[in-house]
């Protein structure tokens, strides 16, 4: 789990910091239109992403490109359980959400 949360963060989450420009070279471009990007575990071999999108048509068109994200960490045996949508009803964010949280290397 450790190298797989390394994985994600490389890969995919570190994209959506300021510090690396849009565009930037990357194995998979996340998709345009996500506004925040959390990985939580949720046990030992286990862990629930929860990503919101600026639109519900951004959403649908990421789901289309999710596949390229699931293939590029097919070494880690990654299986989707399920999947949610929804629009956010209630959204507040502390100071402390706003500074990045890295996995342990």
């Amino acid at each position: 789990m450790d190298d797989l949360m390394v994985n994600v963060d490389r890969l995919f989450a570190a994209q959506l910091s300021a510090d690396v420009p849009p565009g930037a070279a990357a194995p998979v471009q996340v998709p345009a239109g996500i506004v925040s990007y959390q990985a939580v575990r949720t046990g030992t071999d286990t862990l629930l992403t929860i990503t919101a999108f600026r639109s519900a048509e951004l959403l649908e068109r990421a789901q289309q490109g999710a596949a390229a994200i699931r293939e590029s960490l097919a070494d880690f045996e990654v299986e989707e359980i399920e999947t949610f949508s929804g629009e956010v009803a209630i959204s507040r964010v502390s100071e402390d959400l706003l500074t990045p949280v890295r996995p342990r290397t």
